[in-house]
């Protein structure tokens, strides 16, 4: 389990970048040949899910498609979304690809009136594994991701640049549960919010406790 960075790529594969989080994690393990399950935007920071052999990544990759590992996330939204619902829309599993059934959950956590509007602190769930499905969903409900420059709003991302210092994509995956592959322990695993997120939310006028409790309970 690794802590990405935001502006990180995970694979080299999906860039150029000379240095990708399986460079790092590979030299963590002194070169063993690591394999991530799933996916982490570059934007986004959080939790990455790694296995040590093509085997067991597999076996985890299987486990993850049936509902087995579940990951949650931290969003920062443009208004104010219910206080909790479900997303079902249908979404690539890949680009160019046909659209399969995605579902995503979330729970509105806090909301601040700041400039230019009102935005809000989200926790989200994704059911399904699809393509950007976090973003996606987020702007078919009308709250798109605050500094996601695909499906968000330019203005808005360039006033939390300049207005709170904003300037990455506001998605952290905090929360990863899954059963140990060896143990079979049930494990609860999370990641702390990274300053370059965490100061711009405190200027905004959320409390650090709205995302500390997350953590705590």
């Amino acid at each position: 389990m690794v802590d990405k960075p935001a502006g990180m790529l995970v694979h080299r594969g999906w860039g150029r970048d000379p240095v990708v989080l399986v460079d790092q994690v590979r030299a963590l393990t002194r070169g063993a040949k690591v394999h991530p399950v799933g996916r982490l935007d570059r934007g986004a920071s959080g939790l990455v899910l790694f296995g040590l052999s093509a085997e067991v990544a597999h076996n985890m990759s299987e486990l993850r498609k049936q509902g087995e590992i579940r990951k949650q996330y931290l969003a920062l939204v443009r208004g104010r979304p219910p206080d909790h619902g479900e997303i079902d829309h249908p979404i690539p599993k890949r680009p160019g690809g046909p659209r399969v059934r995605a579902l995503t959950i979330f729970k509105c956590l806090s909301s601040v009136d700041c400039r230019p509007r009102q935005v809000s602190l989200v926790e989200v769930e994704p059911k399904t594994g699809r393509l950007h499905q976090v973003r996606r969903h987020l702007k078919h409900i009308s709250h798109p991701l605050i500094g996601d420059a695909n499906y968000g709003k330019g203005k808005i991302n360039r006033a939390m640049l300049s207005n709170y210092q904003l300037d990455r994509l506001a998605l952290h995956a905090h929360m990863l549960e899954l059963r140990h592959p060896v143990s079979q322990n049930r494990l609860r695993l999370f990641a702390p919010v990274a300053e370059d997120l965490s100061r711009p939310l405190e200027l905004m006028g959320f409390k650090e406790s709205v995302w500390k409790d997350l953590i705590d309970n």
